[in-house]
Formats: C-alpha cells, sequence, structure tokens
C-alpha cells in the first residue's frame, strides 16, 4: 500500500496543488498499485506515510505551516526516509530561510541548504524546465529569488520564467524533490508523475497512454514554436 499525505491542504492549496495527489493516485492505480491519499489538515497529527506533497501558499499560511510542521514531527518524518514533493512555498518552507511580509526573513524546515529573499518583481506567468532528459511545463506565481547551497542539485533548467533565479529550478536533495511549478505541475507532467511513483515504489512502471500524456505533448509542441520565434525575433535587432 502506497501512502501519499497531503500536507496542510487548508494553508499550502492556494494553486490547486492539491491535484498532484489525485494525479499519482490515479496513475498508481493504472499500474495496479494500491494508494491511500490521506489530507493531513490543521490539528491532524503527522501521520507516517512514503510520500509527503506540499503546496503553495501566501504568506501568512506560509509561516502558520511552517511552524504547525516543527510542532507536528515532520522533520522527523522526512529524516526516517520518507519522500517529498513540494511547490514553491512548499519548496521555501523545506530549506534554511524564506523571506515574506516584505523583507522580514523566517526560519524554514533546514531539511534543505536553500535560502530564499525577495525579488525586485514577482515572476507570474508560464514557465518551461528541461528535467532530466524531459520538458517540464506548468505556470509560476511568486516572489522568491531561491539561492542553492553546495552539494544542492536544481531540480532543471529553466527554459522560459524564472523558477529560481531565471538559471535553475527549484532542487533535489536526496529523497526531496521541489519546484515553483504549478498546473498542477504532475497533471501537466505525467512522465514526471511517474518518475517520483517509480523512485518512491521502486517499481518500474509499465507505459500507460492517456489524455495527459497528449495534451503534454502539445503543451511541449507550443513552447518550442513560442521560443523559437522570438529567437527569430530576436535576431532582426
Amino acid at each position: 500500500m502506497l501512502r501519499v499525505a497531503v500536507i496542510l491542504p487548508d494553508l499550502l492549496g492556494t494553486y490547486g496543488d492539491g491535484g498532484n495527489a489525485t494525479v499519482l493516485a490515479a496513475r498508481a492505480r493504472a499500474r495496479g498499485i494500491e494508494v491511500e491519499v490521506v489530507p493531513l489538515a490543521i490539528g491532524a497529527v503527522i501521520a507516517p506515510a512514503d510520500l509527503y506533497l506540499l503546496g503553495g501558499g501566501e504568506d501568512g499560511p506560509q509561516r502558520l505551516a511552517r511552524d504547525l510542521l516543527v510542532e507536528g514531527g515532520f522533520v522527523e518524518r522526512v529524516r526516517d526516509g520518507a519522500h517529498v514533493f513540494a511547490v514553491c512555498a512548499g519548496l521555501q518552507i523545506l530549506g534554511t530561510t524564506f523571506s515574506i511580509e516584505g523583507d522580514a526573513s523566517y526560519p524554514g524546515l533546514g531539511l534543505v541548504e536553500a535560502t530564499t529573499t525577495r525579488a525586485r518583481a514577482r515572476a507570474v506567468g508560464d514557465m518551461a524546465t528541461m528535467v532530466s532528459g524531459h520538458m517540464m511545463v506548468g505556470f509560476e506565481n511568486h516572489g522568491g529569488f531561491t539561492s542553492l547551497g553546495t552539494g544542492v542539485e536544481p531540480f532543471g533548467q529553466v527554459l522560459v520564467g524564472r523558477g529560481n533565479d531565471g538559471h535553475v529550478d527549484g532542487y533535489r536533495a536526496g529523497r526531496i524533490w521541489a519546484t515553483y511549478a504549478h498546473g498542477p505541475v504532475l497533471a501537466q507532467n505525467p512522465w514526471l508523475a511517474d518518475q517520483l511513483l517509480s523512485e518512491v515504489t521502486g517499481e518500474s512502471l509499465a507505459p500507460w497512454a492517456s489524455v495527459a500524456d497528449r495534451l503534454y505533448l502539445e503543451r511541449c509542441e507550443r513552447v518550442s514554436t513560442r521560443r523559437s520565434a522570438g529567437d527569430r525575433t530576436a535576431g532582426r535587432h
């Protein structure tokens, strides 16, 4: 039984990132894997799980979520071997420090050596990132600028949008995966959902064609066309 826990969806669910759990469950069950999706709302004990999902949220809820995770023993669950997939505010909370409400800085959970400060301008719009030879598509809406510490690998290289800093997006640190891409990102990138499932379960998953896969290819084609058009326009100046 694969247990997927959605962390504080009432605080970290602003951009529909809870849909990532729905996608994982559907694609796992299509391969015969039993799945239990457990929402851990405010006041719930951080129960054991194979995979914890953290989504995006506004400044106030983000700070409250960090405090609740410290009190609830989330860090210990992760250090005991659980996997984590985090998006946006979740990405920032897992790091060493993050800034909200102007330039005020707050301690993160310290699970990853990553520091987030306030960027000069907010990043809002479509984004695309190259991750392990695949294009990852999604959209971003955040005011953070994230710097990675020594030995922390970026999740991918930014093609469109800003991600962490205009060059790389997110990070990979052991069993922790993090990105700035919303969407929900696993709905927009079924290959990524399968890759995450494979790592968490330790199983090699058989291919499973779905409408999501066809839509993903269409999105990639549109991104490539836009980038090519942009290159041609730049070349005329």
